[in-house]
């Protein structure tokens, strides 16, 4: 351990200085940025590992990981693109060639030798911003206790976080104006006007510090299944939870749950679907027979972070358990090859008016619902917002069936770009996905947010019509036959098995 204390210790997002590179050494990384500079003994068991190098061998870098598999798996996916230009081979995971490929490289994009990426040089000055705001966390005072913000962000990212509440927020500049920490403040800032924080007597620290390992488990080179989407989606249920229905009825407890389901439904997120996991014999299909795999990957990621940062250490231990069950059973509920079972329910208690949300085994029944909104919402932005989401899906299911062209691997349906368009998929998945769930979620809540969805839904979805004449002219033949126009189409849709969860 003594060795170890005297590694220069570096948050995972900062270059390693030009004049500790010149020498032979080791670097210790930690998630923290409090670990910066001299460590305490104390917060050692912090430390995510170390990577010790030699500057006359260019080839070689050795890895000590420090703690368990998950720790491993941060500091893995931060290193991959050094193990790349070094030669290291990525990990295999069961039999098929294709695993040989680090899903963590599976949408990066190449850079040119020598450049930062702009990315990069936002996350060095969102560090640097990071230290001014972490004054609040160690203890100096402040005229809003609960406010994170710092000096730089408390002018149009403020004024955002102000209409967090307008079905027009757009994420992509929220994003661009916290510097890639769209997901971490804008969470932070509901459970904050939520007055969750206080209910619930959470730790400052461990709330940041958990959200912050959240964002950091979601690969951002995926072109859709990032950590922006998981903001989107948890700013979508904010609209939601503010709906007149469920306001009135739903509890504290209920409205945690809603959007830390919504943070973490796609918590390591691989970019391909279930059906390319169970194809390519990944151990998670065979860890959760092939079964809902990545939703139950997603579920038990949140709860280990959870456990990680003892975020609810407070609360009784069976208060940490149902929350761990119930966050399980909604981030459960976005698996879209489970899509009818719910629709069906959900249209059941519609049709009988049974619904009572006094009931607390109901309430979680809409939750569930409004998460599945949620998450597939984005048809229903606006254009400017639509648009730019349904570019990125398209583009993740695109890469997959090159993957799969490559590997000679049965092409997944809607992944092959020279038969499908980005205008056919997405009135595809509109048609047969998003209108029947969004038409029984307004018959459920009538309201001005349910009519200004669906009318944005049916606008997109007239603009991808105008740009695809063929598919246009084909959903006019199958009205003539509504019975074979919807099972064919609804169960291809249905068969990408969570691509648009």
């Amino acid at each position: 351990m003594e060795l170890c204390y005297q590694l220069p210790v570096l948050p995972l997002d900062r270059p390693v200085p030009k004049h500790v590179l010149s020498r032979r050494g080791a670097i210790s990384f930690s998630s923290s940025s409090s670990l910066f500079g001299a460590p305490d003994p104390r917060q050692l068991s912090q430390r995510r590992g170390a990577i010790s190098y030699d500057s006359s061998d260019q080839t070689a870098l050795y890895i000590r990981m420090l703690g368990a598999c998950v720790i491993f798996k941060q500091l893995f996916s931060r290193d991959v693109r050094v193990r790349s230009q070094v030669g290291f081979e990525p990990e295999r995971r069961g039999s098929h060639p294709y695993l040989g490929v680090d899903f963590r490289t599976l949408h990066s994009r190449a850079e040119s030798a020598g450049s930062i990426p702009a990315r990069r040089v936002r996350r060095l000055f969102s560090f640097q911003r990071h230290l001014l705001s972490s004054r609040l966390l160690r203890g100096a005072p402040h005229l809003n206790p609960l406010h994170i913000l710092d000096e730089d962000y408390c002018g149009q990212a403020k004024c955002m976080l102000e209409k967090v509440g307008s079905w027009n927020f757009d994420i992509f500049l929220f994003d661009r104006l916290t510097n890639g920490n769209s997901l971490v403040f804008l969470t932070f800032n509901l459970l904050n006007q939520y007055g969750l924080i206080e209910l619930f007597q959470l730790d400052m620290v461990k709330l940041r510090r958990f959200l912050v390992l959240v964002q950091e488990d979601y690969h951002n080179q995926n072109p859709y299944h990032n950590a922006v989407h998981a903001a989107d989606v948890t700013q979508a249920m904010h609209c939601y939870l503010r709906e007149p229905k469920l306001a009135q009825s739903l509890t504290s407890f209920d409205i945690l749950l809603g959007l830390l389901a919504a943070a973490t439904h796609d918590l390591d997120h691989p970019g391909v679907n279930q059906p390319f996991l169970i194809k390519t014999n990944h151990y998670l299909a065979a860890l959760y027979r092939n079964t809902s795999v990545l939703e139950n990957h997603h579920w038990r990621s949140a709860v280990g972070l959870l456990r990680e940062t003892e975020l609810f250490s407070n609360l009784p231990a069976e208060d940490s358990l149902s929350i761990e069950r119930q966050l399980g059973s909604l981030i459960l509920a976005t698996d879209i090859s489970r899509q009818n079972e719910y629709l069906s329910r959900f249209r059941t208690h519609l049709d009988e008016n049974d619904l009572c949300l006094g009931n607390a085994s109901h309430r979680h029944f809409v939750l569930q619902m409004a998460l599945k909104c949620a998450d597939i919402c984005n048809p229903c932005r606006p254009w400017e917002l639509s648009k730019q989401w349904s570019e990125k899906v398209t583009e993740e299911f695109f890469h997959q069936g090159d993957i799969e062209k490559k590997h000679k691997l049965e092409i997944s349906p809607l992944c092959d770009s020279e038969a499908n368009t980005i205008a056919s998929v997405q009135i595809g998945f509109m048609t047969y996905v998003v209108e029947p769930l969004f038409a029984e979620w307004a018959r459920f809540s009538d309201t001005r947010l349910s009519q200004t969805m669906l009318g944005h839904l049916g606008l997109n979805k007239a603009s991808w019509s105008a740009m695809e004449p063929e598919a246009s002219g084909s959903s006019e033949e199958g009205e003539s036959e509504p019975g074979r126009a919807t099972e064919e189409p609804s169960s291809r849709v249905l068969s990408q098995g969570s691509q648009e969860s």
